[in-house]
């Protein structure tokens, strides 16, 4: 379902990502590791066709995302870490906005705008203008529409900024969840409980390579039962005093 082969992206000097190769299989979520600047959110924005790499491809549900940009983008469905909303819609107008643009049936929309809706606990203020939303709200608000066609692939950088606790429990199961039995997740986080209990697999990255792959209960198992918290302190410590020092970003 996502399909990562060698991706590279370069700012001059400094390297974010270095031949990462890296792919979700059908009915998996995967979470996404690593400390700031390892490289997740360039991988995320790869992804989506944000960002162009130097090399490498990267697919979605079989579709190159720079070959084949609208049937990739039609197949993914995506949460930012910094959602932007139109702030001088309603919740339904966004929400009827997304749907247009994915080409969904009136009929089909509307049933699964009331879906989503209710899901994240938005009924009562779906004609509020987005603008008087909170953050959280707004946070909700975007996994609604990301949700709203049922797509293939669900992508999400950092997923629990600002939400309630109610909130935070919805979206943990939807991410243990939404993949099964043949979709797909990828999601990043610096939350080690969230990856242990809503992931298949997980990925570590630091200084922009694969240092880490497997289960949760593999990934303990190779390092004497350590919780992750330990094992992702002592990789990426380890990582740092091994590698050489990473060049200056380059001034613009």
């Amino acid at each position: 379902m996502i399909e990562i082969q060698a991706l590279t992206k370069r700012y001059g000097r400094f390297t974010a990502l270095e031949g990462l190769d890296l792919s979700v299989r059908p009915g998996e979520t995967l979470a996404l590791l690593g400390p700031n600047g390892a490289g997740k959110t360039t991988t995320i924005r790869a992804l989506t066709g944000q960002l162009r790499p130097t090399s490498g491809r990267v697919f979605v549900a079989g579709h190159d995302v720079w070959r084949q940009p609208t049937a990739a983008k039609r197949a993914f469905g995506y949460v930012p870490d910094r959602p932007y909303l139109y702030g001088k819609l309603t919740a339904v107008e966004l929400l009827r906005f997304v749907a247009r643009i994915y080409r969904l049936d009136d009929r089909v929309a509307e049933r699964r705008i009331g879906e989503v809706l209710e899901r994240f606990r938005l009924e009562r203020y779906a004609s509020a203008l987005v603008e008087t939303y909170s953050h959280g709200m707004r946070q909700k608000l975007t996994f609604a529409a990301a949700l709203l066609p049922e797509p293939a692939v669900l992508i999400v950088d950092e997923p629990m900024v600002g939400l309630d606790p109610v909130a935070a429990r919805t979206v943990r199961d939807l991410l243990a969840t939404y993949s099964k039995p043949d979709r797909a997740v990828l999601f990043s986080t610096h939350q080690m409980e969230l990856a242990e209990s809503a992931a298949d697999r997980i990925a570590l990255l630091h200084r922009g390579r694969l240092h880490l792959l497997g289960s949760p209960a593999e990934v303990r198992a190779r390092h004497g039962d350590a919780s992750l918290e330990e094992i992702f302190i002592r990789l990426t410590e380890d990582a740092a005093q091994s590698d050489p020092p990473a060049p200056a970003h380059p001034r613009p």
